[in-house]
């Protein structure tokens, strides 16, 4: 069969966001929490989101809307086919969920103007702002 005497099929390259859920295979929006926190300032501040960000699947960042908390956890009501097992009665902030410009567009740390995803990363960034920065006490020897 000879392919090239088809038709041509024309695409934009771009899905148009009302259906662009139904395209998206990872369902990476019910993925994670996020929180805005007040921006850290001082080293006190910075210790608290050191604490946080210990935990496994939390991390911080900061973007031109502010500082978050990100939490790495599946919504509960996210089915194996990746819809939602509550959609007619989905919490209003899934509901005004602007899809206009997503992750399936590109991943959001994309947007991040920093990103610790864990302790390490924070950590260095805790010692390059403050000239003096001490964890507590040292660890008994």
């Amino acid at each position: 069969m000879d392919f090239e005497s088809f038709p041509k099929i024309e695409t934009t390259g771009k899905p148009e966001s009302s259906n662009k859920c139904g395209l998206c295979t990872h369902s990476t929006c019910c993925t994670y929490v996020t929180q805005q926190i007040d921006t850290p300032r001082s080293k006190y501040d910075f210790e608290i989101l050191l604490w946080q960000v210990s935990h496994r699947g939390v991390g911080a960042y900061k973007d031109e809307d502010g500082w978050f908390v990100m939490f790495d956890t599946v919504c509960g009501h996210l089915e194996a086919d990746g819809y939602c097992g509550i959609y007619e009665d989905r919490p209003t902030i899934c509901r005004s969920h602007d899809n206009d410009f997503c992750e399936y567009d590109a991943p959001a740390e994309d947007g991040f103007e920093l990103y610790f995803p864990d302790y390490p990363t924070l950590l260095a960034y805790c010692k390059k702002r403050f000239k003096k920065w001490s964890t507590g006490n040292p660890a008994p020897g």
